[in-house]
């Protein structure tokens, strides 16, 4: 037996992950309608809900405290127009501001930055975006809390 090296797509095992998946940002026309199919097929439960912008944003996880991933619903405008750019949306949290940093060079220089590097701060924290072969968006922040306990206060 040889020992071949690992093929491109195959994943080093001794290798640290630079990026966690910690949510996936859905749109929702009707919240609570969403918040009930997610309760009654998957026993998701709220762990977060909040009004950003007159937009209410609410968080599903399967465990009730100290979730490591959720579902980030978000509501679409009442007179259901189209957001600028699309909000859905796979998270990753990384280790450093720099990571953000390098992603997001890394992203301008392939073309495909969504959103550049940026401070948001509060629940949103450090993040830029990039956007996958498909045009799925692929969000990478750092201080970005998941754990709705470790939220700033208002």
């Amino acid at each position: 037996m040889t020992n071949a090296a690992p093929r491109k797509h195959e994943a080093v095992t001794n290798a640290t992950p630079r990026a966690s998946l910690t949510h996936i940002a859905l749109r929702a026309r009707d919240i609570e309608a969403t918040i009930r199919f997610y309760d009654r097929y998957a026993g998701l439960h709220v762990v977060h809900d909040r009004t950003d912008d007159k937009t209410r944003v609410v968080w599903l996880a399967e465990v009730r405290q100290d979730p490591e991933f959720v579902i980030v619903v978000m509501g679409t405008p009442a007179d259901g127009q189209q957001a600028v750019r699309p909000v859905d949306h796979l998270g990753f949290a990384v280790a450093s501001r720099a990571e953000v940093d390098r992603i997001g060079a890394l992203g301008k220089a392939d073309g495909i930055v969504v959103i550049a590097p940026v401070e948001y701060g509060g629940v949103v924290g450090y993040i830029c975006e990039v956007a996958d072969p498909d045009g799925n968006v692929c969000e990478f922040s750092h201080g970005q809390p998941i754990n709705p306990r470790h939220l700033p206060r208002p």
